[in-house]
């Protein structure tokens, strides 16, 4: 047996080294030596040894990456206005919660039909080009949204790409978005170069001589806009009506639509015809059309409120469930997955399928040996559908979900939620900090992850491999590791030690919040993260949290209730999670929070009571808090302003009065705003 593993050990780093080779042909160099049939059967090779035999694992193997890294060739910039990326729908049911959500922040009647200016997602490459008195100046890759790759020699030979535009109604500074994109009828003469049509429009944009770049027939296609000196326009439709007589391509399916009938409908209807379009989309783009409103709903953590990507259905097949293992993430949850025969679904071969929890697995009744129907759409992780009653046999076994953690033994628990008043549906690990392995190892992938710490090249497979091998235990480690130790290891050199290196040090100067939502805490993500740097200000303040601070002070922070205070509580009771924070405070450069305190409400802080009259309290918060004023959950000697709507609490007003503070109307305090 040993010696049969050896053998396709043997034969799989052979497989991987010939990948890498024509890898750097494909992308790197642009000479490809093999055609796009044989290099996706060499694909397709390694992807059946790691399905045949699972202890098979390498970083570069087309299971852990997809396309290519960005060239470091390019000069790095910032972007004027971020360039984020799109929530994604799947269904009437998303969409119906979507649409859900604006009306309601926006304090709309719920019968209220929304305008949407919508098209067809292309599947292409994101660029943003700068305009100055009519002149291209600049264009950016979309980057990580903050910063992105100055390519804008290359984008100069994109020929739907205006240099110079004379029109007189032309912004004097603004930032032109769109898609850059290869047609399939221009692929088809050059698809030997390339693995499919966006990476030929991708690796063409990262040419190091844009005359390689010129060669390809790449098109444009001007969606939005970021920066914008004295918008004028009302709505996106405008907009799009502005850029075709600037000179921009626009795309032609490009339409107004209200209502969710119409907009399934819609979505049906491009579905159908999706394969007839010459240029790869993988479903339709929904921007609600006033700026306006736009303007009221703004922005999440990583995404707009007022847009969407409503993918096309997801792609479906059946295979056998062979067994069903256990995962344990970072907060001790245990989630089972379906371990499944190897099945293609839509070009992806999936051999695992999530179970979500011990109640859907009864729920479906799922067991063992069945065949079940697996479902993926877009990123989302493929997951068992329904089991296949008909082919259910007499060979099949009934899971039964341990009492223990596979990865430390400690007792698995089900949580009591003390405001559904019904306990959790999912299980976890009562473990505490680091003390059981797949925590931790969970616990440092998101430590390392893009919205965390953004460690570039320190991926899954690599965290785990430096586990195996003893050089990481906790984050610290990570700013400690021995690369000449590394450098001996199959598979790395010393310009792929060298990256790392260069990654590592680079995450070391990090924002107070971005460093709170690496450590994984339980209930606290991006948005609590930035709400607690603001409170706390500085790293001194959160090593010294569980001493100095008053966890009660945090019920004052809109956004963050008791399970995030208990959750707080937890983690900094824990003498390993505070050394953790201690130990990384010594190797990283961190900023203290920053945030812009130039608005009309500088300094002052706010309380809502009662309902307010054509707008919903979401919108209120944000208008104060866009105009840096802070809002709290109490009545107490901090806090300046209580805004009375209808039917305010009577009990809040009278504190108010006790202590003096200035009690606003909505009017008031809406003039406040002029």
């Amino acid at each position: 047996m040993i010696k049969d593993n050896n053998s396709f050990k043997k034969k799989y780093k052979n497989k991987i080294k010939e990948l890498i080779l024509h890898n750097n042909l494909y992308f790197e160099k642009n000479k490809p030596k093999i055609s796009d049939e044989d290099y996706d059967k060499l694909k397709n090779e390694i992807l059946d040894l790691e399905n045949k035999y699972p202890f098979l694992s390498d970083k570069n193997s087309p299971s852990k990456i997809v396309g290519f890294r960005p060239s470091k060739n390019f000069q790095k910039s910032n972007h004027r206005e971020k360039m984020l990326s799109l929530s994604n729908i799947f269904d009437e049911k998303d969409l119906i919660n979507f649409e859900k959500k604006i009306i309601n922040f926006l304090d709309l009647k719920k019968n209220t039909q929304i305008e949407y200016s919508v098209e067809p997602k292309i599947d292409g490459i994101s660029a943003s080009l700068s305009y100055k008195k009519g002149f291209l100046i600049s264009g950016l890759s979309r980057g990580d949204g903050e910063q992105g790759e100055l390519i804008t020699e290359n984008l100069k030979t994109i020929k739907d790409i205006p240099q110079k535009i004379s029109s007189k109604n032309f912004p004097e500074d603004i930032d032109i978005r769109g898609e850059v994109f290869i047609t399939n009828k221009d692929f088809d003469k050059i698809k030997e170069n390339f693995a499919n049509a966006r990476n030929a429009a991708s690796g063409s944009l990262r040419q190091k001589n844009p005359l390689e770049t010129k060669k390809i027939p790449l098109k444009f296609i001007a969606y939005s806009f970021g920066f914008f000196k004295n918008n004028q326009f009302k709505k996106q439709s405008d907009f799009i009506a502005a850029l075709k007589k600037w000179g921009f391509k626009t795309n032609k399916f490009n339409k107004i639509i209200s209502g969710n009938k119409n907009l399934i409908e819609n979505h049906k209807q491009f579905e159908n015809i999706r394969f007839q379009i010459d240029y790869d989309i993988d479903g339709l783009v929904y921007k609600v059309n006033s700026f306006e409103l736009q303007n009221r709903l703004g922005f999440v953590s990583n995404a707009p409120r007022w847009a969407t990507a409503h993918k096309f259905s997801a792609k479906s097949s059946y295979s056998q469930i062979l067994n069903i293992d256990i995962q344990v993430g970072r907060t001790g949850a245990l989630t089972p997955v379906a371990k499944i025969k190897p099945v293609n679904i839509g070009g992806v071969v999936v051999s695992n399928a999530t179970l979500h929890n011990e109640d859907e697995i009864n729920r479906k009744d799922i067991r063992i040996g069945d065949t079940v129907k697996i479902e993926r759409a877009g990123d989302v992780i493929p997951h068992v559908v329904s089991v296949d009653l008909k082919k259910r046999t007499g060979n099949i076994k009934k899971y039964v979900f341990p009492n223990n953690c596979p990865s430390c033994g400690s007792s698995v628990i089900k949580e009591y939620n003390p405001i559904t008043k019904k306990y959790d549906a999912v299980r976890r690990c009562s473990s505490e900090a680091y003390n059981c392995e797949k925590m931790s190892i969970e616990k440092i992938k998101h430590f390392i992850s893009k919205d965390a710490l953004n460690i570039d090249g320190l991926g899954k497979k690599v965290v785990e491999k430096f586990w195996d091998l003893n050089f990481i235990r906790y984050p610290q480690d990570i700013f400690k590791l021995n690369y000449k130790k590394i450098e001996s290891l199959e598979g790395w050199g010393e310009l792929s030690v060298s990256n790392l290196k260069y990654s590592i040090e680079k995450s070391k100067k990090v924002s107070l919040e971005r460093l709170i939502f690496s450590l994984g805490i339980r209930h606290i993500g991006q948005e609590n993260a930035k709400l607690i740097a603001y409170n706390l200000k500085n790293i001194e303040n959160l090593k010294k949290i569980n001493s100095k601070f008053n966890y009660e002070n945090f019920l004052n922070i809109d956004g963050i209730g008791e399970i995030q205070i208990n959750s707080l509580k937890n983690f900094f009771s824990n003498d390993i999670n505070l050394n953790v924070i201690k130990e990384l405070s010594i190797y990283l450069e961190i900023k203290n929070f920053e945030k812009k305190f130039d608005g009309k409400f500088k300094s002052k802080s706010f309380l809502i009571t009662g309902k307010l009259l054509g707008i919903s309290r979401a919108e209120a918060k944000s208008l104060i808090e866009s105009n840096s004023g802070k809002i709290q959950s109490s009545v107490n000697n901090k806090l300046d302003y209580l805004i009375t709507g209808e039917k305010p609490t009577a009990k809040k007003v009278n504190m108010a009065k006790q202590l003096k503070i200035k009690i606003l109307s909505e009017n008031d305090w809406k003039k406040m705003l002029d």
